[in-house]
């Protein structure tokens, strides 16, 4: 199984959509239009940490907590957002009073930080496992929304922050998500964006595909504490941004000083004349290879 060709079955399948659906499968988050007040849309997404998979056994639960949360919160920078309600599932193998306590008080402090309200959930016990979900709600004015298919051919790509070795430096528990910067660009600079979890050059890929472009790396790509290009490329749970800025617009970014004060790198161009998804990287084209959850070893 391939799980992008998997979710795209999904989105046939659920096709026959309500009509305040903006944008539904697909993108980092849904977007539904309720005729909120100032133009603006609700944004809804999921995500969850699994043991083994998002982190180890050994993790202190506030960690847990925090990243559950914020892995979630980039998906709504991502489209441009602020984040505001939450709902929380826990499914553990131990009702351990001691640890869900201090799990929730993780999580109880994180969204304080960014002001979201955390309304309801659910609590269960599974035999062998622990697995946590969160609902996030979020708001975007309709004029900045943004989305991985608005990129076009000649926009500038860049990019937040740094990539790879994220579990090995511990990035993956301990991250900031980009609202800053997502919320400095969206509407002003840029209607495109996506969040980087899986591996930049699968998530790029995606992305460019979406918008039925391909890009060319043309700079060295910002690594995190010693990683090579393989792992910068590949590694994800980076939780960063890919941004697709207009050229005209990419020249009033460089003037306005921001790219130094958000740590953002430009990094190539989207381009035609290749299949849609395409990267090119020092003139070479990359097989991207980051995590599939149907992939089997």
């Amino acid at each position: 199984m391939n799980e992008d060709r998997f979710t795209a079955d999904l989105a046939d399948m659920f096709s026959h959509r309500r009509k305040d659906v903006f944008t539904g499968i697909g993108d980092d988050a849904a977007v539904l239009d309720l005729s909120l007040p100032g133009d603006q849309l609700l944004l809804a997404a999921a995500d969850q940490v699994i043991r083994n998979i998002h982190f180890t056994p050994d993790t202190p639960p506030e960690l847990i907590a925090k990243k559950l949360l914020n892995r979630n919160i980039s998906d709504i920078a991502a489209m441009g957002g602020t984040p505001t309600h939450a709902l929380l599932t826990v499914a553990v193998e131990s009702l351990q009073e001691d640890w869900l306590k201090a799990f929730h008080m993780g999580l109880a402090a994180e969204a304080e930080r960014y002001g979201i309200a955390v309304i309801g959930g659910d609590l269960a016990h599974t035999p062998n496992d622990l697995v946590a979900t969160l609902t996030i709600l979020g708001t975007v004015p309709k004029q900045k929304l943004c989305l991985r298919s608005n990129a076009k051919s000649g926009d500038i790509l860049y990019l937040t922050g740094t990539f790879g070795r994220s579990f090995q430096t511990g990035h993956h528990l301990t991250f900031t998500p980009r609202l800053d910067a997502a919320q400095a660009l969206a509407g002003t600079y840029t209607n495109a964006m996506m969040d980087v979890s899986d591996g930049l050059a699968k998530d790029l890929s995606r992305f460019a595909a979406a918008s039925g472009v391909s890009v060319k790396i043309t700079t060295d790509l910002p690594k995190r504490d010693g990683a090579n290009d393989e792992e910068a490329l590949n590694d994800g749970e980076d939780y960063e941004l890919i941004i697709a800025v207009p050229p005209e617009k990419s020249q009033a970014l460089e003037r306005s000083g921001l790219p130094g004060k958000l740590g953002l790198t430009r990094a190539g161009i989207f381009t035609g004349g290749q299949p849609a998804g395409t990267i090119i990287y020092h003139e070479q084209k990359i097989q991207e290879k980051g995590y599939d959850h149907f992939y089997e070893n």
